[in-house]
């Protein structure tokens, strides 16, 4: 090993921990750099979505006064589910086919999969500052929402931890998937994501198309919708609180493990 006394000093005092927190803050550092570009990212899709379905179509009576109250927390839940995803996924794909630049974040001393959970921990917090950003979007376009202050805890924590599974889910997406069949990927697996995981819609609803509420309930995005739903608009019908919680974490749990047995081999090839 060469280097300077002081450099192999330094080597030797860096622990896994510190190498980790190392590794997101060049991340979150990145990001700041490029702020512009991830608010266009994250918020001009769904202020639109709420603008033209909850304002425009409400105010001509298409819809219901109420549907914004019932459209927003989807959205939250939405920003922040896509938000991480699409900040793992797409990087991780072109990492690993073209730039590879993986391979200096492997050299990092902390095990290989810790650089895979790195990468959900920094979707996670993308995402959860995607929905947040969208809270005040939401009043401007909706002053008439008013929410529960005592829902307002519950529904963080849903948030944060819909926004870290969104970025288990990326990990797991990523490794799975080429470069070549990125379009691909965009069609058959983000489109049903979104509209199948109850963001436009309380799950409730969809009672009278029973197969399309058994294909909702397998989307975990679905849980993280209803969950906020469940702590902002009580008075709707939504999924019992406690359910929505855990299966989020049993879903965070499982594709975690998927997604770092998937960067793990990927990273190994």
């Amino acid at each position: 090993m060469s280097g300077t006394p002081a450099e192999l000093v330094s080597a030797a005092r860096t622990t896994p921990t510190r190498a980790f927190l190392a590794v997101l803050g060049r991340d979150v550092h990145v990001t700041g750099k490029e702020i512009y570009a991830f608010l266009a990212q994250t918020l001009i899709q769904p202020f639109f979505f709420l603008f033209i379905f909850a304002k425009v179509l409400g105010n001509a009576g298409f819809v219901s006064a109420g549907y914004g109250q019932i459209m927003l927390p989807g959205l939250l839940a939405l920003n922040a589910f896509f938000g991480a995803l699409q900040a793992v996924t797409l990087p991780l794909v072109f990492d690993f086919a073209w730039t590879r630049e993986i391979e200096d974040r492997l050299l990092a001393p902390i095990p290989i999969p810790l650089v895979g959970v790195e990468k959900i921990v920094f979707g996670g917090l993308r995402g959860l500052l995607a929905s947040v950003l969208m809270v005040p979007i939401g009043f401007a376009v909706l002053p008439d929402v008013s929410w529960p202050v005592e829902g307002l805890a519950p529904a963080l924590l849903i948030t944060a931890l819909g926004a870290v599974l969104g970025g288990a889910v990326g990990l797991t997406i990523g490794t799975l998937v080429t470069a070549r069949r990125v379009s691909v990927m965009f069609a058959v697996i983000f489109a049903p994501l979104m509209f199948t995981g109850s963001v436009q819609f309380p799950w409730y609803a969809l009672a009278s198309e029973r197969w399309f509420q058994v294909v909702c309930a397998l989307n975990p995005l679905t849980y993280v919708s209803e969950g906020i739903r469940a702590s902002l608009v009580p008075g709707v019908p939504h999924l019992p609180y406690w359910l929505c919680l855990l299966v989020t974490v049993l879903a965070l749990v499982g594709f975690t493990w998927a997604g770092s047995q998937g960067f793990l081999r990927r990273a190994l090839d």
